[in-house]
């Protein structure tokens, strides 16, 4: 399973400063949701039990990065969205997403989120609008 997960990949997911969706009953989410989710939650599992000084470092430097300080947790996320959408970061861009999500961002103002970083990326960044799109649209299902 790892090896066709892995495959599918471009590139790693966001540290693992949060669980996206551990809290959540996942029955209740979409079949995207479930797939990031775990494969997530897995990964980082096995990372973290490698016991690596460095990577835990700086997985401790992004948890306090994206705390409340002089932004708020709601203007971090979205600054990490645009940036991983300029990025081209499938799998932090779903991660964003989903605190954006949390942080009850509406529709209106992700697709401004969407615009600035189409701005700002240029037109390589379409494709992965669509699927940011795409993944909105499920978290946002029945809302």
């Amino acid at each position: 399973m790892l090896n066709n997960i892995t495959q599918s990949r471009k590139c790693k997911s966001p540290p693992a400063r949060h669980t996206f969706g551990a809290d959540k009953n996942l029955t209740q989410m979409s079949s995207l949701q479930n797939e990031f989710n775990a494969y997530r939650q897995q990964m980082n599992e096995v990372i973290l039990s490698k016991d690596n000084l460095v990577i835990k470092r700086l997985w401790n430097l992004d948890t306090n990065t994206y705390a409340e300080g002089a932004l708020s947790t709601r203007t971090k996320e979205m600054l990490g969205l645009v940036a991983s959408m300029v990025l081209r970061c499938d799998d932090c861009i779903k991660y964003h997403l989903g605190k954006c999500r949390e942080q009850g961002l509406s529709t209106e103002e992700m697709y401004e989120i969407f615009a600035v970083a189409n701005i700002v990326g240029g037109t390589i960044v379409i494709p992965h609008t669509r699927r940011a799109a795409e993944y909105w649209e499920e978290l946002t299902a029945g809302h």
